[in-house]
């Protein structure tokens, strides 16, 4: 082979090679990103109303996104609902209110994003999803069945409606506080809410409410007889051997504390209200009817020690350290007695709460359920159905008790409610089993 020969041969041979790696390199840009963006749409139901906006959420972690249209289409006709050129974006979201001019029927939307891909000419770059949905733009009818309600601050009380169509979503509001609605074997709707005992009579303003499947509310006031009450105030001495005998089981939930009394204001205040979320975040684990009857269980031949929303000072070495609200009934009797079951009922939670100590959680369905805290013994486990006067444990002394007895609690959907209401089958006669009947 002569010198012009091999030169030649070189040189093809670097032609070659850089052609490959120009197709390499091409071949890298375009099938780099072959997949197409990612699209979701909610709701994913079945009905939408113009009250309510769609959710668009739109991703692509290749190219980046290049456009994102929205198109409604009812009775033939076409409505744009969006148009967004992107600059690679990696990610979009948008709130697509309907216009006013859509009707109620049939609506279809169509979504199609397009991201910044080569590969093929930019259509496996591109997604389309198409969903059908049902415009309803009328609010359900609700119409109250119990119009006469008395109600105690810190009590309870139940109303009875109707709905005309099942709604998504039904209950009273009083305040910052949403007690749920349940549908009834009749087909009716009963709500079970209070009073809230640290609410002013004045501020007492239960609102009933409906929403339909697509987001359409109807909204109405609740007629009551708010009838106000006087709570009674303590004052608790903290004494050393109380602070020496009972913080050392939290030691644990505070370990950069060492001082009895430093250890005893945060299980007071930051313990109490973590046990407080708990017993809130119960009240949504409720059966949708009443599995109770009649007159809830008291302990039997038990002394009254502390009421209901008591008001609690506590003062250690003669100066006032805290101030919180006792929102149960605590009940002293014999040490260990038997702790009877209030009512029918479900066991939601057992074990040791904080404050409460070894402590039972009843579930009696429509957001009612019953606490029975400071157990020396607890006998029945999550999940078990009970009957009233089944023993669930022993009284004690855990938790923050200074002695032996039964702190018994009623709470709805979360909020504590006074449990005297509870014992008294006339009270109940005429707040419950009159207005519930058979329905």
């Amino acid at each position: 082979m002569t010198q012009k020969s091999a030169t030649t041969r070189i040189l093809q041979l670097v032609l070659w090679a850089a052609l490959a790696l120009l197709v390499l390199g091409g071949s890298i840009i375009v099938f780099r990103d072959t997949d197409a963006p990612r699209v979701a749409l909610l709701p994913e139901g079945q009905y939408v109303t113009v009250a309510a906006p769609l959710h668009l959420t739109v991703s692509d972690l290749g190219s980046g996104l290049k456009s994102v249209d929205v198109v409604a289409t009812q009775n033939g006709r076409e409505i744009s609902l969006l148009h967004k050129e992107l600059e690679k974006a990696h990610a979009f979201e948008a709130e697509l209110v309907l216009p006013q001019e859509i009707k109620e029927g049939s609506l279809e939307i169509r979504v199609k994003a397009r991201d910044a891909s080569l590969y093929p000419f930019g259509q496996a770059g591109t997604a389309i999803l198409s969903r059908t949905y049902t415009v309803d733009l009328t609010p359900p009818r609700v119409d109250l069945e119990t119009i006469q309600n008395n109600v105690n601050q810190g009590g309870a009380c139940l109303v009875v409606y109707a709905i005309s169509e099942e709604p998504g979503k039904t209950g009273v509001s009083v305040g910052s506080h949403f007690f749920p609605g349940f549908r009834m074997k009749s087909g009716k709707y009963a709500c079970l809410f209070t009073f809230p005992w640290d609410m002013e009579p004045a501020q007492f303003k239960p609102v009933l409410m409906a929403a339909d499947k697509a987001g359409n509310e109807r909204s109405r006031s609740v007629p009551v007889n708010a009838i106000p009450r006087r709570f009674r105030s303590d004052n608790i001495n903290l004494s050393d051997s109380f602070l020496d005998d009972k913080m050392p089981q939290f030691q644990s939930n505070f370990p950069g504390i060492s001082r009895p009394i430093d250890i005893f204001l945060k299980v007071n205040s930051e313990l109490r209200v973590q046990n407080r979320a708990l017993l809130e975040q119960l009240g949504r684990q409720t059966a949708a009817e009443p599995l109770w009857r009649g007159a809830f269980l008291r302990l039997p031949n038990a002394a009254p020690r502390a009421g209901f929303a008591d008001a609690r000072d506590y003062y250690y070495q003669g100066r006032k350290v805290d101030h919180q609200t006792h929102l149960g009934v605590d009940l002293a009797s014999l040490q260990a007695a038997p702790v009877p079951a209030a009512n029918d009922g479900v066991v939601i939670e057992t074990g040791f709460i904080g404050i409460y100590g070894n402590a039972v959680v009843l579930d009696h369905g429509m957001g009612l359920q019953t606490l029975y805290a400071h157990l020396s013994q607890i006998d029945v486990q999550k999940g078990d159905s009970v009957k009233k006067g089944h023993t669930l444990g022993r009284t004690g002394a855990t938790g923050m008790a200074g002695g032996d007895h039964l702190h018994f609690g009623v709470i709805i959907s979360g909020v504590p409610v006074n449990p005297v209401e509870w014992w008294d089958q006339h009270w109940i006669n005429d707040n419950f089993m009159g207005k519930l009947g058979n329905k």
